[in-house]
């Protein structure tokens, strides 16, 4: 969602990955709360950090204990920040469907919230 988010935000101005300590699978209330703000998950596939070919990244945003610790490990010679925004994991959800989709907005929403303060959003004239 973190990516999706960021690219909705900042279209083309910030180079943006995301990625698991390990291999994920696309998940159907990903893509419809995502969907609900006009962002198209559909050809997001989720990757792990070994996956990124990618380096030289300025930051490393991790929402889970497990991937800070990573991405400490990682970056430990790079010269690049690592923060950690202690997210919930909304898989772990459980009810109705529409409870369950209750808790990925609300991740939804907690994440854009804090992209927009963190990395300084104002909406533009197109937003």
């Amino acid at each position: 969602m973190a990516e999706g988010l960021m690219q909705k935000l900042f279209p083309g101005r910030i180079y943006v990955r995301s990625a698991g300590v390990r291999q994920g699978k696309v998940d159907p209330f990903v893509d419809a709360v995502m969907a609900e703000i006009g962002v198209d998950m559909g050809k997001h596939r989720p990757k792990t950090f070994e996956d990124l070919d990618e380096s030289g990244f300025d930051l490393i945003v991790t929402l889970a204990p497990e991937a800070h610790h990573k991405a400490l490990e990682m970056t430990r010679t790079d010269a690049m920040d690592v923060e950690y925004w202690p997210t919930m994991d909304p898989t772990l959800a459980t009810g109705s469907r529409e409870q369950i989709l209750n808790e990925y907005r609300t991740v939804r929403d907690q994440l854009m919230m804090r992209i927009k303060k963190r990395f300084d959003w104002s909406p533009s004239a197109a937003d």
